[in-house]
């Protein structure tokens, strides 16, 4: 269904009708009670303190009471999506939002969903400093449908913020489920690392990192190419490209500076290593998916040295005593934790996916039902 046919149906006939958010008749503005307090000031409490994004603290005391929508005044953290806020019961108000609200014919969370799809840029005058006036806020449109009869006007207001409001639940719930299944799957996986991993004394022979490894060594890149085929890694993971390989087959990769030191990665293929990261080729007898469960659980950053700039080094991980386990344990073992391990990243990479898509499934109805016939021009 189109969008103007889905509105049709919706309206039924009634007529829209744009005004301003400067219209007294139908918009509440509750600026006047506003008050910043520097946090060394703040008394500490249970009422929400609002800045121009977010929650910023809990305080003793309260500058609002009820439902309003808080439009930032500056510091929206994204222009293109600028920030709206609802917030309901007692609140407090710093100066850098607008509190708003409707009056009797305006729903505020119909205002609140409104407001999401509105492009505030034109009312900025100074984009230097992103400041939303109160004489630019009171010129933004707003549409009224049904104006003249206010029963149906709030009906029709009314279903579009439950429908909205359903979508924004789902994602709600979907948040929290994956969350909690990623959080339970992390816990499993630990649970059995460690128990597979923690070998008790005397039961299995114990080697320095040295004794099975052909190398532990600092990468050297220094070039990158936008237009490379060949991976670069870092502390981190993938940081860039080049055009020559390095480095070939099967390593691990070991942060070796920074506040990422002990951060263990495995990579394969054709690839160059940047000089902050450790390069490590263990033996044929020491598997390598083991090898890279046995290193994460050791938390090598635990043996970093400096207190600036956090080092690990190759002569350090040499000196390291690990169990070693016969070949055929190790790679029994290593395909347990695989599988533990495959189970919780495909729910972090799937959480920010499923969370994606809900949001556009919320903006295309919230579009779809805000888009509203618009006049040539709106004045106050």
């Amino acid at each position: 269904m189109s969008s103007m046919s889905f509105m049709k149906k919706l309206l039924a006939g009634a007529a829209v009708e744009w005004t301003v958010l400067g219209d007294e008749s139908f918009i509440e503005v509750a600026n006047t009670a506003r008050r910043p307090v520097k946090a060394s000031l703040r008394v500490s409490g249970k009422t929400p303190y609002y800045g121009a994004n977010n929650i910023q603290d809990y305080v003793d005391g309260y500058t609002h009471d009820g439902e309003y929508v808080l439009i930032a005044e500056d510091g929206s953290s994204s222009l293109e999506h600028y920030s709206i806020q609802y917030a309901t019961g007692k609140f407090w108000a710093n100066n850098h939002v607008h509190v708003v609200r409707g009056k009797q014919g305006l729903n505020s969370r119909f205002l609140y969903h409104y407001l999401r799809i509105v492009d505030f840029i034109p009312y900025l005058p100074n984009k230097d400093r992103a400041k939303l006036t109160k004489g630019e806020m009171l010129k933004i449109p707003l549409p009224i449908p049904s104006p003249e009869n206010p029963k149906k006007s709030l009906a029709i207001q009314a279903e579009i913020v439950r429908i909205l409001d359903a979508f924004t639940e789902l994602t709600t719930e979907l948040t929290t489920e994956l969350t909690t299944e990623l959080t339970t799957r992390k816990k499993q996986y630990n649970y059995y690392r460690d128990q597979l991993l923690s070998f008790a004394e005397g039961g299995v022979e114990w080697k320095t990192l040295g004794e099975i490894t052909t190398s532990i060594a600092s990468g050297r890149n220094k070039a990158r190419s936008a237009d490379g085929a060949i991976p670069v890694y870092g502390s981190t993971g993938l940081i860039g490209f080049t055009n020559e390989a390095a480095y070939t087959g099967d390593v691990l990769l070991v942060a070796r500076v920074g506040a990422n030191a002990g951060l263990v990665n495995a990579v394969s293929g054709d690839f160059d290593v940047s000089d902050n990261t450790l390069v490590i080729r263990p033996i044929n007898s020491w598997n390598m998916r083991f090898a890279f469960h046995q290193l994460t659980h050791m938390n090598l950053n635990q043996y970093a040295v400096g207190g600036g700039q956090p080092l690990v080094t190759g002569g350090l991980l040499k000196s390291l005593k690990v169990p070693f386990p016969p070949l055929k344990e190790q790679e029994q073992m290593a395909a347990i934790l695989d599988k533990f391990d495959a189970l919780t990243n495909s729910i972090s990479e799937g959480l920010p996916r499923e969370i994606a898509l809900r949001e556009k499934q919320y903006e295309y109805y919230r579009d779809l039902l805000l888009s509203f016939p618009r006049p040539e021009e709106v004045t106050a």
